[in-house]
């Protein structure tokens, strides 16, 4: 009994790779993509009249494929890299989190895409990035652009708010 309590456990590395986490979590978010994939092969077709854009099926098919695609390459590169395992998360996903509770609650009440630039602020200066220029790019231009990919290209309006009832009247 003593030499089974002296032997240390198998390495990680030793593992087959479908006990490792990093295939585990890529299988688990693959299988779920693939399943809401083919559900949307269901959807109805929408009339040409009736349609904004593009149709309502393409985008979530389009997004679900995106997260497939990105989930194989962040599962081939934790081939390379493995990931490290951590018993406590860092602060800065709990502030992230926090950052997502407080953008629902001013997208509820304010205004969509102040939300939207007030979460890429938060997110951007507690990954890290605390040059002032970079911060307002991302806070201004990348809710620009979201606004202009589904005003135009998606044809779907944001919900009214204190600066896109400035932009719609």
């Amino acid at each position: 009994m003593k030499n089974v309590q002296n032997k240390k456990r198998a390495d990680a590395g030793s593992l087959p790779f479908f006990l490792k986490s990093s295939f585990k979590v890529s299988f688990i978010i693959i299988f779920v993509s693939l399943i809401l994939l083919f559900t949307t092969f269901s959807f109805d077709a929408v009339p040409p009249i009736l349609n904004r854009g593009i149709q309502p099926a393409t985008f979530p098919k389009g997004l679900l494929v995106l997260i497939i695609f990105l989930t194989l390459i962040v599962y081939f590169l934790s081939l390379k890299n493995p990931w490290k395992t951590e018993k406590i998360l860092p602060n800065t996903f709990f502030k992230t989190l926090y950052s997502f509770i407080l953008f629902i609650i001013i997208a509820k009440t304010l205004d969509f895409f102040l939300a939207i630039s007030l979460l890429s602020l938060l997110v951007a200066y507690f990954w890290g990035e605390t040059r002032i220029f970079y911060l307002f790019l991302v806070s201004i231009v990348f809710p620009c652009i979201v606004f202009v990919f589904f005003e135009t290209i998606l044809g779907l309006r944001f919900p009214s708010g204190i600066i896109t009832n400035i932009y719609y009247n």
